[in-house]
């Protein structure tokens, strides 16, 4: 996860609302200062060096020219660039870019080889960009689909169906187009330096700009074009040892180093015979760069030694911090994908960082928490092979899906629906729009979420627990008063002069909001939970059976609604209110539980275990704060409950409902 944070304290709606505040004075500091770091500049004159390093292998060969105009051409590029980098902002970077791009003029006056000229101009880009950056990799990985359908529309009649270059107008273009399928031209170029000349076009030839393309649609070009040399055959070869090699992922696992690097530098980088298989298979499965195991266990490893350092030094509010974040921006990402593969081991490693936590906020002494943190990361190596397959069988995946969905949606569909039912009852049905409009809010919000999170902003984990738990613990306080109230409205003589006061018809609109925030607030904090889980296990494969299983997890659902509400329409009204008091008042305990668990995951509260089974379905947690809130939401409940009864028997009001 981004390490970037705003105060754990604040929730992630509060994170929105800041950083959506100072988006646009940040966006015009950074555009006045670094106005000509992203121009198109910049990007010819890289595009330029690219071009040079690709194409001057036709130009020039053992010292002597090969083609006049191609020599011409290359000599017009490196002068261009060593005068344009001249006018570029003054940087510290300039005279030593300066220098490079005469050294680079120098070599191709002297019919040096093209070894040599093509790594003075990668050298010399590579520095161009690190001291003017501009975007190097897209957001994510483009659908390469959508390349493909873009290539036919827009490309086929020039480059030819399969990219050889033998489309139907290429015999009468000067020059022709270029083969995409050549392959030693194609190990020179980089999927970035393609989504440059998709960009900008080339000068001098057929190849116009496709700059007013959406940019999404550009680097699905690019993909897709990249694909066309490489072949699906020893793609599938590479597959294997891409899985068994954690060090490989690593090397290779981002979208910008996928990006930037040619297919020969891959192959210069892989040991062995397996790199052409491995540029290969990242040219056709560009969705196999995700964020690895590795890469974020290595966040968890750092942190905890940080942790141990500031520990020592006397530091214990750094000890805890760097402990939080160990598991928040390192472990948590992770939690998804383990937890569809093997519950039993991420909940060890839950446990273990948790008590890690403890002690340091328990200041027990150094050799004890270097205990706890060599415990954690013990487990790691386990974590790291249990991951390393990306690919889930399908029931696996079925199963994973189901009971995701019907565990996150079945606390929330208990809430919604017996507040529906709750307003038949009472006569109160205009009002069941305004739970319909908070559910509803709530999907399209934890949607938005997600997709902030994951294109523009970083939410962290702080933030995300943060959010989980207050919206739990609000919803919890919610409950216990409805639980109360309903328990009390159970007394039949006390239902009947409820309805005959026609109290809730007079407040009917100030509720009906009211009703809106409890819907939206109870479906919110299960939905952008469940989203991240489908995520994580979509990019572990079995998509068809993700889909199926979360379509059966829909029926269950649907069947568990249609009874409440069946059977609550059936049920004389006391007990009625008295069945919905009970239900409430179990989700009231079980919510305050998982409210308690989600802010000390955050850091925010203290956590001190305690010897006890975590059983997530009724909110335990094996914590003493969690197990005291619970025990003070049942004391309130119960106290209530029987202060409700004593009182419906000193007015005479019987179970039955019968007036004495």
């Amino acid at each position: 996860m981004r390490s970037s944070r705003i105060n754990v304290r604040i929730s992630a709606f509060e994170r929105l609302v800041v950083k959506l505040r100072f988006a646009l004075p940040l966006a015009l500091v950074l555009l006045s200062s670094n106005v000509l770091a992203a121009s198109p500049d910049v990007r010819t004159l890289w595009r330029m060096l690219d071009y040079v390093a690709v194409d001057y292998r036709g130009a020039v060969g053992h010292g002597q020219v090969l083609s006049d105009s191609e020599y011409a051409e290359m000599k017009d590029f490196a002068g261009t660039v060593s005068r344009e980098i001249g006018s570029l902002p003054p940087s510290e970077a300039r005279a030593v870019l300066a220098r490079q791009a005469q050294g680079l003029v120098q070599a191709i006056e002297a019919r040096q080889d093209p070894d040599t000229v093509a790594r003075l101009a990668r050298d010399l880009g590579g520095q161009l960009l690190a001291a003017y950056p501009v975007p190097q990799a897209p957001a994510r990985v483009p659908d390469v689909s959508r390349g493909k359908a873009l290539y036919a529309e827009n490309c086929a009649s020039c480059h030819g169906v399969t990219g050889a270059g033998d489309g139907p107008l290429a015999a009468s273009l000067t020059p022709p187009p270029i083969a995409f399928t050549d392959k030693e031209r194609a190990d020179q170029r980089s999927l970035f330096g393609l989504f440059q000349v998709i960009t900008q076009g080339l000068d001098g030839t057929s190849m116009s700009s496709f700059a007013n393309t959406p940019e999404e649609d550009r680097w699905a070009l690019a993909f897709y074009v990249g694909q066309f040399a490489f072949d699906p055959a020893l793609a599938q070869t590479g597959e294997k040892r891409w899985q068994d090699d954690a060090q490989l992922r690593e090397k290779f696992g981002t979208l910008e180093q996928l990006t930037t690097l040619t297919p020969a530098a891959m192959v210069e980088a892989v040991p062995g015979d397996a790199g052409p298989a491995i540029a290969a298979y990242l040219r056709h499965n560009p969705n196999a760069i995700q964020p690895h195991a590795s890469q974020s266990l290595a966040v968890v490893r750092d942190n905890l030694a940080q942790s141990l350092d500031a520990y020592r030094k006397g530091d214990h509010a750094q000890a805890t911090r760097l402990a939080v974040a160990a598991y928040l921006d390192g472990f948590e990402p992770l939690e998804p994908s383990l937890k569809a593969k093997d519950e039993e081991l991420m909940r060890s490693v839950e446990v273990a960082m948790l008590a890690l936590r403890t002690d340091i906020t328990n200041k027990v002494p150094a050799a004890q928490v270097e205990d706890r943190i060599d415990a954690v990361t013990a487990l790691l190596p386990r974590v790291e092979s249990t991951l390393s397959s990306t690919v889930t069988d399908a029931s696996s995946a079925f199963l994973g899906a189901f009971t995701i969905l019907l565990r996150e949606g079945l606390e929330a569909l208990l809430i919604v629906v017996g507040i529906i039912a709750f307003l038949r009852r009472t006569d109160r049905g205009t009002q069941v729009a305004y739970v319909h409009g908070g559910t509803f809010a709530a999907l399209a919000g934890g949607v938005a979420t997600w997709w902030l999170a994951t294109n523009v902003i970083a939410i962290s984990g702080a933030s995300r627990e943060m959010t989980e738990g207050i919206a739990s613990l609000f919803a919890a306080a919610v409950l216990v008063f409805v639980g109360i109230w309903m328990h009390n409205k159970s007394q039949a003589g006390a239902w009947q002069q409820y309805v005959q006061a026609k109290v809730l018809s007079a407040a009917s609109r100030s509720s009906g909001w009211f009703l809106f925030l409890l819907a939206f607030v109870v479906v919110y904090r299960e939905v952008f939970e469940t989203i991240l889980f489908y995520v994580a296990m979509w990019s572990q494969g079995g998509g068809h059976a993700i889909v199926a299983g979360s379509l059966f997890a829909v029926v269950v659902l649907a069947g568990i609604a249609w009874s409440m509400l069946r059977l609550s329409a059936r049920l004389p009204i006391a007990q009625f209110f008295s069945f919905s008091a009970i239900l409430m008042a179990i989700l009231a305990v079980v919510l305050t539980g998982k409210g308690i668990a989600a802010v000390q995951e955050a850091g925010w509260l203290p956590a001190e275990l305690v010897s006890l089974p975590r059983i997530e379905w009724i909110g335990l947690y094996p914590t003493l704060q969690g197990v005291l809130a619970q025990v003070l939401c049942l004391v309130v409940l119960i106290t209530a409950f029987v202060m409700n009864r004593r009182a419906a028997q000193r007015a005479g009001i019987p179970a039955d409902g019968k007036q004495s």
